[in-house]
């Protein structure tokens, strides 16, 4: 196509592809103006069609833990391409990764790959509902879980985003079979389960929330979760599609379960599985895994499920992914909270910084200040409006910033002191830009 900067190409792209993108938070819907269209990305960089290169801390929205373009994760993928993009039977590559995310998550004792984050939910959610025979599915207000019909209610990540109340093309029967309920608030779940109990196959669950800004589960939440649902026979999911193999060794569960001594009866995962290509899976229980066909009776099936260059990408990612890894990104995301806090209390922007572990986003406003966001109700209660402002003279520094206020900010093992120090050279003119919003 003909077209060469970012503008000339969203314009040509919004009459072929329905608002110009193939996933709507890209559009720059919530914070104005014209996306930018990726040309490469190397590292702790991304550079745009227009040929100019930003810091990025949208990290392809979680896969990029090692930054972008890793030598070693392109040889795999190169190696494997050139054995054959796509064969239509199992390969050994697929059998390896499974064993990595097992030997990291040993709770999930058996495992199905798929190819994105939505696909793992749908067939956990179909799992749940097999295994126990029940039918209602309990999800909490502002956790994302993909575009799956029974879960739009309520999201986050891009519903959030957009201000869409669900989503239209959900029939109301489908609806009718999921209650939310607000996030950290369990009186409200287990009032649920005093009036529907018998009837709930699954409560499905963000490990820790990242898809309505930063919201983590609050001391032994999770915990609770895990004896709620085993006191009424309903089973756990955990999504870790985001935080999974991202906030450490073995995801949110081994900062908490493993540590704790429980587990979830399923896991889904995404996103770092994939170091950036297409693969995803659900994970948990043998006796309910074991529901799925070919060796039970709830179907599935994928024909890119497992495919050899996605896994290789993803196998290399987490063989690279070591200790040393996690305590760089670690670091790095401590540095630049606290600097992004900095720069907004000298504006005098009244803000909260909030966390799980490497994942954070802003919260603008007197009362995320004082109390913090808990939920999806407090989350919309905030002074987003100051996140476009802020988002845009980061742009103009040279930052490319997740461009929207709820999604989760992502640095990788590649952000440096350079790239960081870039970052913060930055921030002063992006709390001015808020502090006028």
């Amino acid at each position: 196509m003909s077209p060469t900067t970012s503008a000339e190409v969203f314009a040509h792209a919004q009459s072929v592809i329905p608002g110009g993108v193939n996933s709507p938070v890209r559009a720059f819907g919530a914070v104005g103006g014209t996306p930018l269209f990726v040309a490469s990305a190397s590292g702790a960089h991304v550079t745009d069609v227009d040929g100019r290169t930003y810091v990025d801390l949208v990290g392809s929205w979680g896969p990029a833990l090692l930054g972008h373009a890793h030598p070693q994760v392109v040889a795999a993928v190169q190696e494997a391409a050139a054995r054959g993009l796509s064969f239509g039977a199992p390969t050994t590559t697929e059998v390896d990764l499974v064993e990595a995310v097992r030997y990291r998550v040993p709770a999930a004792e058996s495992i199905r790959l798929v190819s994105t984050g939505t696909e793992a939910t749908m067939t956990a959610l179909r799992l749940a509902r097999a295994f126990t025979g029940r039918d209602l599915v309990v999800k909490f207000a502002g956790c994302y879980h993909g575009h799956v019909d029974a879960l739009l209610a309520q999201a986050g990540s891009g519903v959030a985003t957009l201000g869409l109340p669900d989503s239209a093309g959900v029939s109301a029967a489908t609806a009718a079979e999921t209650i939310v309920v607000p996030y950290n608030d369990l009186d409200a779940l287990e009032t649920v389960f005093v009036a529907h109990g018998d009837r709930i196959a699954a409560v499905v669950t963000e490990a820790a929330p990242a898809n309505m800004g930063v919201v983590p589960p609050l001391p032994g939440y999770n915990a609770e979760l895990r004896r709620i649902t085993l006191e009424h026979g309903a089973l756990l999911i955990q999504d870790e599609v985001l935080t999974g193999f991202r906030v450490g060794y073995s995801g949110w569960w081994g900062l908490e379960g493993l540590r704790e001594g429980w587990a979830p009866d399923l896991f889904t995962f995404g996103k770092v599985i994939g170091g950036g290509l297409p693969v995803a899976a659900v994970g948990g229980r043998r006796d309910v895994m074991a529901q799925l066909a070919p060796s039970g009776p709830v179907y599935q099936a994928g024909t890119l499920s497992g495919n050899p260059v996605a896994t290789a990408a993803g196998l290399t990612t987490l063989q690279l992914a070591d200790a040393g890894v996690y305590a760089t990104v670690d670091a790095a995301s401590a540095r630049l909270r606290a600097s992004v806090s900095a720069a907004l209390a000298a504006e005098g922007v009244p803000h909260a910084v909030q966390y799980a572990g490497n994942l954070f986003s802003i919260m603008f406003g007197p009362d995320a200040a004082t109390e913090g966001a808990r939920d999806y109700a407090s989350v919309l209660a905030t002074e987003s409006f100051r996140y476009a402002p802020f988002f845009h003279a980061l742009l103009e520094g040279g930052v490319y910033a997740p461009p929207s206020p709820y999604e989760a900010w992502f640095v990788s093992a590649a952000h440096d002191d350079d790239a960081l120090s870039a970052i913060e050279a930055a921030l002063p003119a992006a709390a001015r830009a808020a502090a006028q919003a």
